[in-house]
């Protein structure tokens, strides 16, 4: 599938492919792009499979995943790019680095799900089974900012805007529940060996989220030795919101050493 891809900066830079999260979309990475990265960069943001305006159908497994990241960065004569994955899309990342090096030219792992345990995955999957509909987009952003207090709520108020589509009276979030499900098995399978990435990375991630788990940061640090930057930021999983200069500055410093 070509996924939908959402665009800024310099289109004649070197490109850097951001993937979102579960139930994310791509415009989440815009003030990063407009503020940071774009001014280096050609910055692409795609919507995944199951997500926001790129197809739904199935299967949403990894393999399918990456096929559909192979696909849109070949429709966009990509060769190589650096790639920066927020959470599934981190993992995403490490599959596409394992199974097609030649594309990858730097991986950011923006507190990526590396695996999560089967009953993790299981209570996650059982909160999506609702559809996702609301009364208005300010009980959005209400509900976003319960489970983040610490989260700018200009950040959520935009994505309001961005993510819900207008229904008769409600507003529902872009998202494929069957496909989000899905998602979250798939997180529970092992993921590639740390040693099959190649490229410099940078794994940063939220030590008060507690995602990425310390026996994990040092299986990469053994595995990748110098090719290796950790950074811990401040705030929860919505990095890009929580600790923006932070994973602004820490990617940039990621661009230049690739």
């Amino acid at each position: 599938m070509r996924l939908h891809v959402h665009e800024w900066g310099d289109p004649e830079q070197p490109a850097l492919v951001c993937l979102h999260g579960v139930t994310g979309h791509g415009e989440r990475f815009r003030r990063l792009a407009e503020e940071r990265w774009g001014g280096t960069r050609r910055v692409l943001a795609f919507d995944l499979r199951g997500h926001a305006r790129s197809g739904w159908e199935p299967p949403w497994t990894f393999p399918t995943h990456v096929a559909d990241l192979v696909e849109t960065a070949e429709s966009l004569d990509l060769a190589s790019a650096d790639w920066a994955g927020h959470s599934f899309g981190g993992r995403l990342v490490l599959e596409l680095a394992a199974t097609h090096p030649e594309l990858v030219r730097s991986a950011a792992l923006l507190d990526p799900v590396i695996r999560i345990p089967a009953h993790v995955a299981g209570d996650f999957a059982a909160a999506e089974m609702r559809e996702p509909v609301y009364a208005s987009r300010e009980a959005y952003v209400a509900e976003r900012l319960a489970a983040g207090p610490q989260t700018p709520a200009f950040a959520v108020e935009e994505d309001a805007v961005q993510h819900l589509e207008p229904l008769d009276g409600s507003f529902r979030r872009r998202t494929c529940q069957p496909a989000v499900i899905s998602i979250f098995g798939e997180l529970t399978t092992a993921p590639p060996p740390p040693e099959t990435l190649q490229a410099p990375c940078l794994l940063l991630h939220a030590p008060e989220y507690g995602l990425v788990r310390g026996f994990q940061v040092e299986g990469y640090r053994a595995a990748l030795g110098d090719r290796l930057s950790v950074v811990a930021v401040p705030g929860m999983h919505m990095v890009m919101w929580d600790a923006f200069e932070e994973t602004a500055a820490a990617v940039e410093d990621l661009l230049a050493r690739s």
